[in-house]
């Protein structure tokens, strides 16, 4: 999908963020793949070979044979729905998606209705916050019918939330409709959500009166822990020591760990800085290969001189990190991890090493930016909690480069090794995890199309990247390997790492499939043959597998003007005949986004996220508080859309698909 066509406000925040802000002479991996099969192409002197080769699995000659001869039986046992879009969500038959915890609805005894007419900051602080996006289940007591939704709210979108409002952040706005009562409203809707959950009769319900219950939002004081905890670049005038900040923001996806904690990571925090620092400040570089501009989504920084970088020009590194919180104790304080390092996180996908030690797989979600890994310096002891509570202070953050040959290396991002010295800006590790963009562009790590999830499968030990797009692709890049001019629709990486083990330096990769209508020859899509017309996506943006070791597919930039149907969730074949094939599960109402897919342990109960529904990419109608593109999931005069978390289970019980 062109540049030009992207008007809703998820995406034109997206295309807003997605510049592609690494002028670094590192190779990009549309270069690697080319590179990689023109050497195929020699060896085997067929162009035709080498075109297909450039787009699907060398795995899958292994079994187009049988795939073409005999449509392979699906490990997804569910009849797949119909690709479009309308007001509403559509679940395969045979299961149920029920509204969960929408926008609003009051968490805490006496915590007010949701009136949309009538809400101030102190009561959002109260109630669900706004476009829910990574969900995670922490089990209580080992209990399947009893635990903790742990959610991410990750930006909010004035013209839907507040009446009389049209989008704040164009040039001919200028959010002038913005109050200081209205952004504190928005600031208490970011951050997330800690919500008991139990199910009784094959049904879900939130648990009224928890003691767990909880709302972090970007006020909520955190801890700063790692290498970068009081350093001089963390300091400002609230924080003279540097060693805690209010609030998280924009937060995007996450992970659970293996102790139970919820890891939730902050994204494009860049723009809601207001201001731009001189360009002798010794964050000028760090802030624009960020991207602070002076180009805000949000009205903070005209409210909150904490937003302002001309006021606290220290405040954005204090942003952009992973922060580590227990949902099991809502008094504890959340830290903000910086040993994993500042970039724009997608998500916190984790595995164990051969030998036990924590490894959290992390993308940077912008055109041309790395793929990054954290491996902990301790072992995880499972035998007891409380040994684990600051394991991911120590740890060594690498960052990927892939090679033309199918084989890739995770580069150590380690103060004083190679480039990373102090004539290069590296004084400490403080510096190489605050500046991690820069620091991995000396390493020569590749530059990627836009990574976001990035999951490990339990089962077969293969990691999967997301790569949603990359419309900056040059018409000059293209060749038999690579055929797209403009990388519209995306396409994943498999990583297999060496021995098995998260922690080896070394991995094969290949491509499991790129995405896009494969009825279109010039698309270039590779799913296979047995993928119907409703089975192919485009956009992948967050994933999950599920306790078979299936792999499961939420996209992000699907709509009337892209790809004609609308994002969803689908099931995605990675081993076997059926590689590469694909089923539509599940369908979001008109102008929303899917996120944070999450299965339970049993595979019984799986978790969506609704977001931003109601946004219409007609920019001569756009959606707005009195006329959005869908009213989901209320459906009542006068009530905005609701972003929402829905729980789909098997109608009569049982494993999903």
């Amino acid at each position: 999908m062109t540049d030009d066509l992207r008007t809703t406000r998820a995406v034109a925040c997206e295309e807003a963020e997605n510049v592609g802000r690494n002028d670094s002479a590192n190779p990009t991996l549309g270069e690697i793949i080319a590179a990689r099969f023109s050497r195929r192409e020699m060896m085997r002197g067929a162009l035709a070979a080498t075109a297909i080769a450039a787009t699907i699995s060398p795995r899958a000659f292994d079994a187009a044979g049988a795939a073409w001869a005999a449509e392979p039986a699906s490990r997804f046992d569910f009849e797949e729905i119909e690709a479009g879009i309308d007001e509403t969500h559509h679940v395969a038959d045979g299961y149920d998606a029920d509204v969960l915890l929408r926008w609003g609805d009051p968490l805490f005894p006496g915590a007010p209705a949701f009136d949309p007419l009538t809400q101030t900051a102190e009561k959002q602080r109260l109630q669900f916050g706004y476009n829910n996006d990574f969900v995670g289940f922490v089990p209580l007591d080992g209990s399947a019918d009893r635990g903790l939704l742990v959610v991410n709210h990750e930006y909010t979108n004035e013209e839907l939330m507040f009446p009389g409002l049209r989008r704040q952040d164009s040039k001919q706005a200028a959010f002038a409709g913005m109050t200081r009562e209205l952004v504190d409203i928005e600031m208490a809707a970011h951050g997330g959500s800690v919500v008991e959950i139990a199910r009784a009769g094959g049904k879900w319900s939130v648990v009224a009166d928890s003691r767990y219950t909880r709302r972090i939002t970007a006020e909520t004081e955190m801890a700063i822990h790692g290498p970068a905890a009081g350093h001089e670049r963390l300091r400002t005038s609230y924080d003279t020591e540097g060693r805690s900040v209010r609030g998280m923001i924009n937060n995007c996806a996450g992970g659970v760990t293996p102790w139970g904690t919820w890891l939730t990571c902050e994204e494009n925090t860049n723009n809601y800085f207001w201001g731009e620092v001189a360009d002798d400040h010794r964050e000028a570089k760090n802030y624009k290969r960020i991207g602070i501009t002076g180009s805000p989504w949000q009205a903070w920084g005209r409210f909150h001189e904490r937003f302002d970088v001309t006021k606290e020009p220290n405040e954005p590194n204090r942003f952009g990190w992973v922060v580590e919180i227990d949902p099991m104790d809502p008094a504890s304080t959340p830290k903000k991890r910086t040993a994993m390092g500042r970039f724009k996180h997608e998500g916190a996908a984790n595995a164990l090493s051969a030998d036990g030690r924590f490894v959290v797989y992390q993308g940077d979600d912008e055109r041309f930016d790395y793929v990054y890994r954290f491996v902990t310096t301790a072992k995880v002891d499972m035998a007891n909690r409380a040994n684990n509570a600051d394991i991911l202070d120590d740890g060594v953050l690498h960052v990927a480069r892939f090679d033309a040959d199918g084989r890739g290396r995770w580069m150590r991002l380690v103060q004083g090794e190679g480039p990373l010295t102090p004539a290069n800006g590296f004084a400490s590790q403080a510096d190489v995890v605050i500046e991690a963009r820069r620091a991995a562009d000396l390493l020569g790590a590749t530059k990627m199309d836009r990574p976001e999830d990035v999951e490990a499968n339990p089962k077969t030990g293969k990691v999967y990247v997301m790569l949603t797009n990359n419309s900056k692709r040059k018409a000059d890049q293209v060749d038999a390997a690579n055929p797209r001019p403009e990388n519209a629709f995306g396409h994943i990486v498999e990583i297999s790492p060496d021995g098995g083990d998260h922690a080896a330096e070394g991995f094969a990769w290949e491509i499991l499939v790129k995405c896009g209508d494969p009825s279109i020859a010039a698309v270039g899509a590779t799913f296979s043959s047995a993928t119907s017309a409703n089975g192919w996506f485009g956009m992948p943006d967050n994933c999950a597998v599920d306790a078979q070791g299936r792999l499961w597919i939420a996209t992000d930039g699907n709509g009337p003007k892209s790809t004609s149907r609308a994002d969803g969730l689908w099931a995605l074949e990675t081993e076997g005949a059926g590689r590469g094939a694909s089923k539509h599960f599940f369908r979001v109402p008109a102008g929303a986004e899917m996120c944070g897919p999450y299965f339970t342990a049993d595979d019984t109960t799986l978790f969506l996220a609704v977001q931003h529904p109601g946004e219409s990419d007609d920019d001569k109608a756009p959606g707005t508080f009195e006329a959005p593109a869908t009213r989901w999931p209320d459906f009542k005069p006068g009530m905005p859309p609701r972003p929402a978390v829905v729980v789909v289970t098997k109608r009569g019980g049982g494993a999903i698909a």
